[in-house]
């Protein structure tokens, strides 16, 4: 099948490359976002692979209907940036990754928590400078601590096995709670309760209306002074100007995060001959207590050898017309 790859990187083109020897379709790279401006490139391609930053609007699903286009493969477990009603009505079937490596995340995850709580970042950068000064480094032991996990599908429930490694309690919140998590002596609790206790609150849930801004004033003053609040799942679970004036404040004492909700203008190029125009973003970056990483968590060999097979075999299926495993519609999905 010839697939249009969007938002390919270096490191896509080598792991769907090695890939593809087995499953040979003609995949063309191309660099761009999928955008309204950057659609017509798809013209005469059969398949779109996409990335979580692609716009999969109305206007671009109709544009990709209409110039031949059947199937959408996102190389990602999220579907958020998919108008998945339009795509159903103009025919196009839409497949993703839905679990590729959870201990990527999971780990990332950890190790956000780790570096925040014993400020390795900044010890690391005093050290180059010759400063061995250990004023302003003190952290806290994480055995004991309380962490709230909200959303223990498998990542969640990876993060929740290695805190309670450590030695934490773990509080968890989902509609569908785990039995590998209640196992570990997990307790399921309200979202309100989870917040009000937690020491550590993790976020693992998919972007849905519902959890749409769901971390916002209102929900930050449920929380206990100085949370240490940690999002590894999707920018728009935040209500970001908010978690600006909570730390502010010191209602949140340490903030992680590897997405951003207005990331898609950012993450995975290299601006850094540029300005920032995101003043929300660049406020951010001032607070000595938050650390960032760009969209990183899901960066390990292991994951994206396992994006690239199970996208490629999607497709091969899809080509083969005997179903569309891993597919995601407006109302449910297919498992």
């Amino acid at each position: 099948m010839k697939v249009a790859v969007f938002s390919s990187k270096p490191y896509d083109e080598a792991f769907l490359k090695a890939a593809n020897i087995k499953h040979k379709h003609d995949l063309v790279f191309f660099e761009p976002r999928l955008t309204h401006e950057t659609v017509s490139l798809a013209q005469g391609f059969a398949a779109v692979c996409v990335f979580v930053n692609d716009q999969l609007d109305a206007k671009v699903l109709h544009a990709l209907a209409q110039s031949g286009t059947s199937l959408i493969a996102l190389r990602c477990a999220g579907f958020n940036n998919v108008d998945l009603a339009t795509a159903h009505d103009v025919g196009v079937i839409v497949v993703r990754v839905p679990a590729y490596s959870p201990y990527a995340v999971a780990e990332h995850t950890v190790g956000l928590i780790l570096t925040l709580n014993r400020k390795i970042h900044r010890a690391y950068n005093r050290v180059r400078e010759g400063n061995f000064s250990l004023d302003g480094l003190l952290g806290f032991d994480l055995h004991g601590q309380t962490v709230g996990v909200i959303g223990t599908g498998q990542i969640g429930a990876v993060v929740a096995r290695i805190m309670h490694g450590f030695g934490c309690h773990i509080l968890a919140h989902d509609p569908f709670p785990n039995p590998e998590c209640r196992a570990l002596g997990a307790e399921y609790v309200s979202l309100e309760e989870l917040f009000g206790r937690s020491d550590i609150i993790t976020l693992h849930c998919p972007l849905t209306p519902e959890t749409h801004h769901f971390i916002n004033e209102q929900t930050i003053r449920g929380m206990k002074l100085g949370v240490m609040l940690i999002n590894t799942g999707r920018g728009a679970l935040l209500d970001t100007p908010c978690l600006v004036e909570a730390l502010k404040s010191g209602h949140i004492g340490y903030l992680g995060l590897d997405v951003y909700e207005e990331e898609a203008n950012l993450f995975f190029e290299d601006l850094s001959g540029q300005i920032l125009h995101d003043d929300v973003f660049a406020r951010l970056l001032t607070f000595p207590n938050v650390l960032m990483t760009g969209h990183q968590a899901f960066f390990t060999r292991n994951a994206l050898e396992s994006i690239a097979e199970t996208t490629l075999n999607n497709i091969s299926i899809f080509e083969q017309g005997v179903g569309a495993p891993n597919a995601v519609t407006a109302n449910r999905i297919v498992r």
